[in-house]
């Protein structure tokens, strides 16, 4: 376990700060006679800088010594993969850019080529420190027993070990390929992990062969050495043995690298005959996609370097080639995090069944009864939540048809499962597939496959639009008539990350959303707008922007009259220009504002006569914060969505998304209670400050006060179900409970 028991004095040597956003003229922006222009550049931060400052909070969860070893090591390689996804994602965008000559300004005032060069400097920055923290923990972790061996410090009989592993199972899997004129230099997939092997012929002439390293389903990236827990890196167990790739040859120096590929390889969908194909032939683009970086391990030959360099269209001399330490692939580090040492990890995280839907009872009667459910995940069971709503949707008979929208799911997963076995049961089944998930599109593209062949009628959404929503609408015949059951969350149908990220989700019967979600699927099913009328839900990007600015002067107008106004938002991203326009003008105003956001956020908060109203806190803990909450106004005005859109230019104009009012006044009691928890957190928290910096907080000595928001909520949902158990057993005799504990115990 981590050190908890420190004195509350030496709490604070434990809570990080994050540095400042680069670029920033060091006085801060003040008024002129007509006050703030709000359109000025100084006012607002860089989208992937601040981006690349939520990267150091989640790092600092590494170097914090209150989490438990293994958790260290998880957060390392949460980085890692972070970072390879920004390369590909954000820098091989701004490469493209450049490429194209394109010189439009952010809305901080920054070229593709300054933004590039900045975020290149953090990102080498963060990979320094991350290989520091990895040294250290290493050191830790050997004192356990677990060893992330170098290949030089094995003994005799684990190197025979290795020997004999690495014949059976990974040399027939490597396949040697020569770079001299015979043989044009090969293709280098992406993220691949790979050799450059200088070899001496037996008549003298240098040879020149790169070998991969066949990371994959069967071979992890870091081997375990017989039964004891050491571990070394593939490609040190390749290069101690290429003897026997190369037998006879003299080995004169094997040095390491990794590529990096462009993941924007993006078609125009409004062109496409075929969707399906077009996403399919983005796919293969991709995997040919240009090079955007280069790693090489510390110690290449500057002769290797630039021959690699040239082969892949790199410049040497540039941030397109980084010298970086051992190991190059660090996703392995993951499953290593994962090992059965109890006392190294966080304590197992048992989510409730829901108290509002009891196990023994009919799920849309249950629904029906409270008229709407308020989930949240992880701390409830997105197992006897959700896949039941759709397993029972699937075998009752009263139910005619159901109709969701997919975005990302699990391998094997049990929702799909449970829509094939709807349709076999003859229940009309449409689902909404987006193919266009990034880094998804594949196991997407399978799921539309195996749905189609089920019989199911899937559609791709609109075209020009990404389908972001996550709702699920199911018909039924109850006794009364048809009636809509609904669902609208804020995370992925995803048994996996609904483990682990902290999510939203409404289950509800109420007819106004019903009618509202019928209306959005017509649309997503025919890519007709039509003129369609939405009563309650808030639509992207037909009406949700122009509601949420609606709904931030109304709080402008109300502080302008009673001077005071309040708009709490909950996010991953705050990104959209307009909204950060609207939020500063309500903070000149009077209206408090309090913004808990995760990771992107241009506003700067604290700045007097501007954004001293606005306070920005991030949570980063045990669960990715992944909830979005919209709060505007107080008292009998309150208003409160959830849903799946941040305040991102790109979700709000080109997705579709929803956010659906909760409009129960204990659901939005449970809603204002996670705002708060979080608001107040000692332990999870970090502030932003005007600068682009966060501070984590210290803890006080007040009781509690160690607890983070994430472990109260799950404190608190324990809590709720032994109450609700507590109640159930009242209103049933002492004989049956007698009799259901025997049989229990039996």
């Amino acid at each position: 376990m981590g050190d908890e028991s420190v004195t509350a004095v030496d709490q604070a040597q434990f809570c990080g700060t994050t540095p400042p956003s680069p670029g920033l003229p060091p006085e801060l922006p003040s008024a002129g006679p007509d006050g703030f222009d709000l359109s000025s550049p100084a006012l607002y931060l860089n989208r992937e800088l601040t981006w690349l400052n939520f990267c150091w909070r989640v790092l600092h969860q590494a170097e914090d010594a209150r989490l438990p070893l293994l958790e260290r090591l998880r957060f390392v390689a949460i980085v890692g993969s972070n970072l390879d996804e920004f390369l590909m994602k954000r820098i091989g965008g701004l490469k493209q850019q450049i490429g194209a000559g394109l010189r439009k300004l952010t809305e901080d005032g920054r070229t593709p080529e300054r933004q590039m060069q900045e975020c290149m400097v953090l990102v080498d920055a963060l990979r320094a420190r991350q290989r520091e923290l990895l040294s250290l923990l290493r050191d830790q972790l050997s004192v356990h027993g677990i060893v992330l061996a170098d290949y030089t410090d094995l003994d005799e009989d684990q190197r025979a070990w290795l020997r004999q592993h690495f014949i059976s199972n990974i040399f027939p899997l490597v396949t040697p390929q020569a770079s001299d004129p015979a043989h044009p230099f090969p293709f280098v997939s992406n993220l691949s992990v790979n050799l450059l092997v200088t070899l001496r012929g037996p008549d003298g002439s240098a040879l020149l062969n790169r070998v991969k390293a066949p990371i994959g389903p069967d071979i992890p990236g870091l081997i375990k050495v017989a039964d004891k827990d050491v571990f070394v890196v593939l490609e040190q167990v390749i290069a101690n043995n290429l003897d026997l790739l190369f037998p006879g040859m003299s080995i004169e120096s094997c040095e390491f690298f990794r590529v990096i590929r462009n993941a924007n390889t993006e078609s125009n969908a409004e062109k496409a005959d075929d969707l399906l194909a077009m996403i399919e032939s983005e796919l293969r683009n991709r995997h040919f996609a240009p090079v955007v970086c280069m790693d090489v391990v510390s110690g290449m030959s500057e002769e290797h370097r630039g021959f690699l360099a040239a082969e892949l269209g790199l410049k040497e001399q540039s941030a397109d080639v980084t010298e970086v330490g051992a190991p190059l692939d660090r996703h392995g580090f993951i499953d290593l995090s994962n090992l059965d040492y109890p006392e190294l990890r966080y304590p197992p995280h048992h989510p409730i069944d829901h108290p509002d839907l009891p196990q023994d009872k009919n799920i849309f009667h249950s629904i029906r009864e409270k008229g709407s459910v308020l989930l949240h995940h992880p701390y409830e069971s997105f197992s006897s939540s959700i896949e039941r709503f759709l397993k029972s949707a699937s075998q009752d008979p009263k139910v005619r048809a159901i109709k969701m929208s997919l975005y990302r799911t699990g391998r094997n997963s049990r929702v799909v499962q449970c829509l094939v076995d709807a349709a076999r049961n003859g229940k009309q089944v449409a689902v909404v597939l987006e193919l266009k998930a990034r880094f998804d599109e594949r196991a997407n593209i399978e799921w539309a496959r195996h749905l189609e062949e089920a019989g199911i009628h899937v559609s791709y959404g609109v075209v020009g639009l990404k389908t972001h929503c996550k709702v699920i609408l199911v018909v039924r015949r109850d006794y009364d008539g048809l009636r809509r059951y609904c669902h609208f969350g804020t995370g992925n149908y995803h048994a996996g990350t609904a483990r682990l990220y902290s999510d939203l989700g409404l289950l509800t019967c109420e007819p106004r959303l019903g009618d509202d979600l019928g209306q959005l699927f017509n649309y997503l099913t025919t890519g007709q707008p039509g003129n369609r009328q939405y009563l309650k839900l808030l639509i992207a990007p037909s009406s949700m922007k122009t509601a949420l600015l609606q709904k931030i002067e109304r709080e402008i107008d109300i502080a302008g009259k009673t001077g005071y106004g309040l708009i709490q938002l909950k996010l991953n991203a705050l990104e959209d220009a307009e909204i950060c326009k609207a939020l500063y003008r309500a903070s000149i105003a009077g209206v408090k504002v309090d913004l808990l956001v995760r990771d992107t956020c241009r506003i700067r908060p604290g700045i007097p006569g501007l954004s001293e109203n606005i306070r920005v806190v991030s949570i980063v803990g045990n669960f990715l914060e992944h909830s979005r909450i919209y709060h505007f106004g107080g008292g009998n005005t309150a208003e409160y969505y959830i849903g799946s859109a941040d305040c991102m230019r790109r979700k709000l104009e080109n997705r579709v998304e929803v956010l659906v009012p909760i409009l129960e006044p204990g659901h939005q009691l449970e809603l204002q209670e996670i705002l708060d928890l979080q608001l107040q957190d000692q332990r999870d928290a970090w502030d932003m400050h005007s600068d682009g910096s966060y501070r984590q907080r210290v803890p006080s000595a007040e009781p509690g006060s160690r607890i983070g928001s994430q472990q109260t909520l799950a404190i608190r949902a324990e809590e709720r179900r032994l109450k609700a158990e507590k109640e159930r057993s009242r209103g049933v005799p002492f004989v049956r409970r007698l009799g259901r504990r025997l049989f229990t115990q039996g």
